[in-house]
């Protein structure tokens, strides 16, 4: 292919090869680098001959770093003082909080703004009041064959608050008096969770996980259960292509980020920052897998040319987990192992706390495992949690 014959993309340039073909790149712009945007060039050598696709990766990196360095505005909408417009204003407005949530949060409130649009959108706030919101709660309660689902019914609640707030905030007409009229109200508590997976039941989870042919799903539970990770921060999180977190790995206007096979090294040691303290104290966990009989027996069943890119991926479509995918995939899986509907898949971050807890393991060793304890230098941390995790694994492999 000719310099003339070659696609053209907002960034794209191709690199010679002496003995090669020419590769293509992508490159962020000086302004962008300049202002410390974290990814300074992609390698795209496998869209070499799709040119198509080429381009609008292209596109798609160079939106990413537009909405980073601020250059794409997003319009806000209009308010007619009904509660859809107050959601959609709180969904989609630059300056909500709603985009300072996590994730993971940002994905389980828009699994119910759609319900909150259907059965109240269309009211006005200055026609509501709190009798209304108690009765909504009420309903919200109530779940098939009249089951109580008040954790439903609570992160409705706060679905709705927030948004409440931020139309608050925006001084939106109505939203200030309806804000008033329930803030006084009190609501049922949800009671902590009590689950906590044994080692017997990850070990069936994980054995059902391998007879499906999902191997890496098997790692995660082992991950999770030996290392007490969150399971975003192993199977890590799909995100909008707005979001400001760098990234080059897009799929579905979507934008992935996680850990790779490279938070592994040589000698088994694993680094990783968790999602939740990524934007305050920025603790970087580390763990000694070697001492991870579970772990172990699952990467020995990755063949090593397997270990490259995204830490764990769905083998259906040879992407990162999407979160409806990996849910589908694990519930099949504690069904398959015989482990009771109650049992969520975060939990086995607990059923590990509870394993090294029962196992005699410190408090101390037991809160840095978690990612809980703050050091005042990274060489101090990144020790004593070595340490930590081996001194918790050896007394929960004497059990």
């Amino acid at each position: 292919m000719s310099d003339g014959d070659r696609p053209q993309g907002p960034g794209l340039k191709w690199r010679k090869r002496r003995h090669a073909a020419d590769v293509p790149y992508w490159f962020a712009s000086k302004q962008a680098t300049d202002k410390g945007y974290p990814v300074k060039s992609v390698n795209l050598a496998t869209l070499a001959d799709r040119p198509a696709e080429l381009v609008a990766r292209c596109e798609r990196l160079e939106t990413e770093m537009k909405h980073w360095l601020g250059e794409v505005k997003r319009v806000k909408p209009g308010y007619d003082g009904t509660f859809d417009s107050l959601l959609t204003i709180y969904e989609t407005d630059s300056e909500s909080t709603y985009h300072a949530l996590k994730p993971g949060v940002q994905r389980s409130y828009r699994c119910y703004f759609p319900a909150l649009r259907s059965q109240i959108g269309n009211l006005r706030l200055d026609d509501c009041d709190g009798t209304d919101l108690k009765r909504w709660f009420r309903e919200w309660r109530v779940g098939k064959g009249g089951k109580d689902r008040l954790p439903r019914a609570r992160f409705v609640l706060a679905v709705l608050k927030a948004a409440i707030s931020f139309g608050g905030m925006r001084r939106l007409k109505g939203v200030g008096d309806f804000k008033a009229a329930i803030e006084d109200i009190e609501f049922p508590a949800v009671q902590p969770r009590v689950h906590a997976p044994t080692a017997k039941q990850i070990i069936a989870a994980r054995a059902a996980a391998h007879a499906a042919g999902a191997p890496l799903r098997a790692l995660v539970y082992s991950l999770q259960f030996e290392t007490t990770l969150r399971q975003w921060d192993i199977i890590g999180m799909w995100l909008p292509l707005w979001a400001p977190q760098a990234s080059t790995i897009h799929s579905r206007r979507t934008k992935w980020i996680g850990p790779t096979w490279g938070a592994i090294d040589a000698n088994g040691i694993m680094k990783v920052t968790p999602t939740k303290t990524e934007d305050s104290t920025a603790v970087e966990v580390v763990f000694d897998l070697s001492v991870c009989p579970m772990v172990q027996e699952d990467l020995a069943r990755i063949p090593p040319d397997q270990r490259t890119g995204p830490l764990i991926i769905d083998a259906r479509t040879g992407e990162p987990y999407r979160y409806q995918d990996f849910h589908a995939g694990w519930r099949d899986d504690f069904k398959a192992a015989g482990i009771p509907a109650e049992v969520w898949a975060r939990d086995i971050r607990a059923g590990g706390v509870t394993a090294g807890r029962k196992a005699g393991a410190s408090k101390d060793d037991l809160r840095k495992l978690a990612g809980h304890a703050r050091e005042e230098t990274t060489d101090i941390y990144d020790r004593d949690m070595i340490e930590a995790h081996r001194r918790v694994m050896a007394a929960r492999n004497k059990q």
